[in-house]
């Protein structure tokens, strides 16, 4: 049998829209950004410096500002801030688990999961909204709307994601008892997938979720515009539908779905040659 010609990488990066060199190129900027993530959210973990923003952050890195408040932006980095009450004891975690992501980063899609969710007041109900979103190519891979937070709510966002996509190695949430629920850690241990955490109260722990609910609220306006809540709900899930595949996300320069499909074709076409 003839062997079949190996493809030209010249018209292999042309059929991505990329130059020739980006076949071989391996940024270090995501490298040493995550790295600057990791300084950041340590400053961060200690009392006298919670609530530090990128301007006392960048003096305590003896670093640029803007690079540091660019990383922060990135990586949906806040400071806690000071409250003027003080805030509910803490719960009891029934298991504890490590923050992985302080020391791994996601290096091809699905390798890391982050969870979340958000409420939001429609015609003074409560309507919450749970996410899973990957965190290589950003996509938000599961969606669930209820009226009723708790383990179900969590749950249904993490197997509409098993459904529809590969799952990960790593599952990373806050510590909230909808995540710390026996019936959602099974899950994630009959897959086999490692499960990180937040540590209580560092919330930016978590910050791609967090920064992805500030600008998914403010494009979502009011809630109490819509008469119906599945007209709610509809535009809930046509919004999410539209960031996959239409909305340019900053940090990717396109809409995560094209990202993810790049990817995809630019590593078998780079392994075909």
């Amino acid at each position: 049998m003839t062997a079949l010609p190996k493809p030209n990488k010249t018209n292999l990066a042309r059929s991505l829209g990329i130059c020739r060199a980006s076949l071989y190129y391996v940024s270090k900027k995501e490298d040493e950004d995550w790295q600057l993530k990791g300084r950041i959210e340590e400053i961060l973990r200690h009392d006298h410096s919670h609530a530090y923003g990128s301007r006392r952050l960048a003096i305590e890195l003896q670093l640029n500002r803007k690079r540091v408040r660019r990383v922060m932006r990135k990586y949906g980095i806040k400071p806690r801030r000071r409250r003027g009450k003080r805030g509910r004891k803490p719960r009891e975690l029934t298991e504890i688990h490590e923050n992985i992501l302080l020391v791994a980063q996601p290096l091809c899609p699905h390798h890391i999961w982050t969870a979340d969710f958000t409420e939001l007041s429609f015609h003074g109900h409560k309507i919450y909204v749970a996410t899973v979103l990957d965190l290589f190519t950003r996509l938000i891979v599961g969606l669930s709307v209820s009226i009723r937070k708790g383990a179900p709510l969590t749950i249904q966002a993490l197997w509409s994601a098993l459904w529809h996509y590969p799952h990960p190695e790593i599952f990373h949430s806050d510590n909230g008892k909808e995540y710390e629920a026996a019936s959602f850690t099974g899950i994630l241990k009959q897959f086999g997938i490692t499960i990180s955490r937040s540590r209580p109260g560092c919330p930016w722990e978590n910050g791609y979720q967090e920064s992805w609910y500030d600008k998914f609220q403010v494009d979502l306006g009011d809630p109490n515009r819509f008469e119906q809540l599945g007209e709610l709900v509809a535009e809930i899930y046509r919004m999410v539908w539209a960031y996959n595949h239409y909305r340019i996300h900053s940090a990717l320069k396109m809409p995560p779905a094209v990202y993810a499909e790049g990817w995809h074709q630019k590593t078998a076409l780079t392994m075909a040659v």
